[in-house]
């Protein structure tokens, strides 16, 4: 049997915390929806009903110009643009099942648009940051000139952390200096490698890697000890590692190195187009996320050094 919760305000009459209860049996019974989840769509119908009881309305007479105007005072006391959209999630339900049952004529959620939550900007490093990550590995053994090596590929071409731990050498074109990836959706395209990236290779495949593969057999470009190629996980514990070495204070992602490579072309005058080709994306939208971190920068340097800013 579901709990029902403590009624704290007693401004509530019994009649709205009955219609409120009617549907969160419902959601118990028909979706079986957690405790936590029952409960925060309580939590966020009970606030509703008390502002609509300050303004002398019910719950089920609420109109359009009502619950945007409580949506309204949320946000202006501060609450999340996440929270508000969770909100307004919760009450539209509400309204869709009153209507359902007939217990109201309209659902005053209808035309009322979500607020955008933006995507989240991707996690980069400064030039000077990724430079001391580089420099991380000792690179007089084996695995730490592997990891170099690794991390050097991964900040020269931008690939996915799963399209580098699965390169294997057939892939690799030192004379031409490309790399061939296969990419999201079985497409291929060719990353260009740059000149540090080719002599970290070459010197990595001239006996390092010979030096960790320890007579196995493997295409693998980045190997383990074993002979196996390197999972996703592996190479996230590697630059983690390298990160507490570095004494680096932001936290990092698997793809923040992809992400450092992208937006360090964008801030150097590189065009969207061909950001988007470099990092295998399909969609141009995808890339533009790179473009707001690039004014992220310019609004800090604007606000740093400009005497109005």
């Amino acid at each position: 049997m579901k709990a029902k919760a403590v009624i704290l305000d007693s401004t509530i009459p019994d009649s709205e915390i009955s219609v409120i209860e009617s549907f969160l049996d419902m959601l118990w019974v028909e979706r079986g929806l957690s405790q936590n989840t029952l409960s925060a769509y309580r939590n966020d119908l009970f606030k509703l009903t008390q502002w609509l009881n300050q303004k002398s309305t019910l719950l089920l007479k609420a109109q359009r110009e009502d619950l945007r105007s409580y949506l309204a005072d949320r946000v202006s006391e501060g609450v999340q643009v996440r929270t508000t959209a969770r909100m307004l999630s919760s009450l539209r339900r509400f309204y869709q099942y009153m209507l359902r049952e007939g217990r109201t004529d309209s659902d005053p959620t209808a035309l009322i648009e979500a607020p955008r939550m933006g995507r989240p900007l991707p996690k980069s490093l400064t030039e000077k940051e990724v430079e001391s990550l580089l420099l991380a590995p000792n690179v007089e053994d084996p695995m730490g000139m592997r990891d170099r090596t690794m991390m050097e590929v991964l900040y020269a071409t931008g690939l996915r952390v799963t399209e580098l731990v699965g390169l294997k050498l057939s892939q690799l074109n030192l004379r031409m200096g490309v790399v061939r990836v296969m990419g999201k959706g079985n497409k291929e395209r060719l990353a260009p490698l740059g000149e540090e990236a080719i002599s970290w290779l070459e010197q990595y495949l001239n006996g390092p890697r010979n030096d960790i593969m320890k007579g196995h057999v493997t295409e693998a470009v980045f190997p383990t000890r074993r002979g196996s190629a390197m999972t996703r996980q592996m190479f996230w514990h590697i630059i983690k590692r390298y990160a507490q070495h570095s004494q680096l204070k932001k936290e990092l992602s698997p793809h923040t190195l992809r992400h450092s490579f992208a937006t360090h072309l964008i801030n150097n005058g590189a065009d969207l187009r061909s950001v988007q080709m470099l990092l295998g994306h399909s969609d141009l939208s995808t890339t533009q996320i790179y473009t707001h971190v690039a004014c992220e920068r310019l609004k800090r340097l604007h606000e740093e050094h400009h005497p109005r800013g």
